[in-house]
């Protein structure tokens, strides 16, 4: 819900003010869901609807328009259809009946319509009359709003035009966002009982998936503990509708505005412990990579976020968010350039194009595929990098290598996303750290400076870096008198351990250079 800063990447903070009673009533395993996850058989009792227009998503991109309005007129006369743009590879539209009893019979009708494998997912585009209603005349009503609970709102209507729901974003410290939360409700639940337009008013809170896990709780115990202690029911948004666009969960509290509103405050609590711990991660791991510069590389949050340093303060800045595989869809156009010059300012020069091989569980490789190879080719996208993920060395094979060709930032985008799925998709224990095994190459003549003498130079940096480094001395080099360089560890462990192998690389090139440059010139001046 709300929570005492805004973070770019992370909009908890945002709840979705519902008109009308929208009802997802197709909810198939594929496409663009509709921020919330609701019974496949709703009671239609619950919706005494009041619009005439619909969206139709999960259209498939092959379907000619012809044949989707020759559908659409079976059903009534079609006023409009417009298409909504959508980063998805499936078309979406909105369509206008002329009666509310058309729209109904469509939602229904079309509820049953498949093409291939594609499932139509409908719902109804709502009036805004409780957006209305929350502002008030004259903004009246956000205005005393936002007085007496000392918070910001921000009502999303102009960047989410057509949407099924406005997301609503709180700015304020825990306590006023709970109370904003409940007075918000309060002034919908009098509206749908005016309007009769609803009998519940749902309560939605848009969450990270990073953080979702730690909101469960194993086997589900932190969420079943909320229920029983709030008695409301709480559901959250399937995993297959995340995408690196929408990297958010919907988690749909129902019950009485009490209930909700309690229901709120500990949720937000659980969320705010998890965010508060990945704050402390990032403070103590982020000095050991020098020079870098986070919120440059896309990773991490930009300079919107703040966390207070005592309850009740407000505007405090706070250390950089931490979240090495996520960017929330309102941010994301800041990170698909490519990062500036100075995201690695102190570093000594590095080759354009550096190659790292990752290694992830077998099982893994589906979800980081994607279905038709979209999460691959997002990720790559994302990140500037070539991904490849190379055939399994036999049957039985436990592991699978994926192929990660780019520069530093690229590298540290790839590998971080990766890492953060796995988590994300639950191939590790949710108490334990991901660690994967990277092998990164370096010339032959340089592999005993990475070991030093007696080991001293490796121990020093499985010490400073907490990964396991491995530089197996029996290596017979490659083609291009290359060795392999293990690393074992989590995602910072192995991102510091890999820039300082190959910072103890560059800097033996360099003295090879020199002492070449000087042995030609001794041969010259003879």
């Amino acid at each position: 819900m709300a929570l005492p800063f805004e973070l770019p990447w992370l909009s908890v903070g945002r709840w979705d003010a519902l008109g009308s009673c929208p009802q997802l009533l197709s909810d198939f395993q594929r496409g663009f869901s509709l921020c919330c996850e609701v019974p496949a058989d709703p009671n239609p009792g619950l919706c005494l609807c009041r619009s005439r227009k619909i969206q139709i998503r999960n259209i498939p991109p092959h379907l000619q328009w012809e044949v989707l309005d020759g559908l659409l007129a079976q059903y009534g006369t079609v006023e409009n259809v417009e298409q909504v743009n959508t980063d998805t590879e499936t078309a979406v539209v909105n369509v206008t009946y002329a009666t509310k009893e058309e729209a109904k019979v469509a939602i229904e009708k079309l509820s049953d319509q498949q093409f291939e494998s594609y499932s139509f997912k409908i719902s109804y585009i709502p009036d805004e009359e409780f957006v209305g209603a929350i502002i008030g005349k004259e903004g009246l009503t956000i205005k005393n709003l936002t007085k007496q609970t000392q918070s910001k709102v921000d009502i999303h209507r102009k960047e989410n035009a057509g949407a099924a729901e406005k997301p609503i974003t709180i700015h304020a410290t825990p306590e006023g966002c709970s109370e904003a939360c409940r007075m918000i409700l309060d002034i919908m639940q009098k509206e749908a009982d005016e309007t009769k337009s609803a009998e519940e008013i749902p309560l939605k809170i848009l969450a990270h998936n990073s953080l979702v896990g730690r909101l469960i709780g194993k086997e589900g115990r932190n969420l079943k503990k909320i229920e029983q202690d709030t008695g409301t029911k709480i559901t959250i948004s399937p995993l297959q509708d995340l995408t690196i666009y929408n990297p958010e969960r919907t988690i749909t509290v129902k019950g009485s505005t009490e209930a909700c509103s309690n229901a709120e405050v500990e949720i937000m609590k659980k969320l705010r412990e998890a965010y508060e711990s990945d704050v402390v991660a990032v403070s103590q791991q982020a000095n050991l990579i020098p020079g870098l510069n986070l919120s440059a590389l896309g990773i991490f949050s930009t300079g919107l976020s703040m966390l207070p340093s005592t309850p009740g303060a407000r505007g405090a800045a706070a250390a950089t968010p931490y979240h090495p595989f996520a960017g929330s869809s309102a941010y994301l156009s800041s990170l698909y350039g490519a990062p500036p010059a100075g995201a690695f300012p102190h570093q000594h020069p590095l080759p354009e194009q550096e190659v790292v091989n990752l290694f992830i569980p077998t099982q893994a490789v589906g979800a980081i595929i994607g279905k038709k190879g979209q999460h691959i080719k997002q990720l790559a996208r994302f990140a500037g990098a070539s991904i490849k993920i190379a055939p399994a060395e036999g049957p039985d094979a436990s592991e699978r290598m994926v192929i990660i060709t780019g520069p530093p930032e690229a590298q540290f985008k790839a590998q971080g996303r990766i890492f953060g799925k796995l988590k994300e998709e639950n191939f590790f224990n949710p108490k334990e750290e991901v660690k994967l095994e990277a092998h990164i190459k370096v010339p032959s003549f340089a592999a005993g400076r990475v070991i030093g003498k007696g080991g001293k130079t490796v121990n020093e940096l499985q010490n400073l870096t907490s990964a396991e480094v491995i530089v197996p001395r029996d290596q017979t080099p490659d083609e291009n008198e290359e060795v392999v360089v293990k690393i074992i560890g989590h995602f910072f462990a192995s991102q510091t351990a890999q820039r300082k192998i190959r910072e103890i690389v560059q800097q033996v090139k360099q003295q090879e250079h020199k002492h070449a440059q000087g042995a030609t010139a001794s041969q010259h001046s003879k």
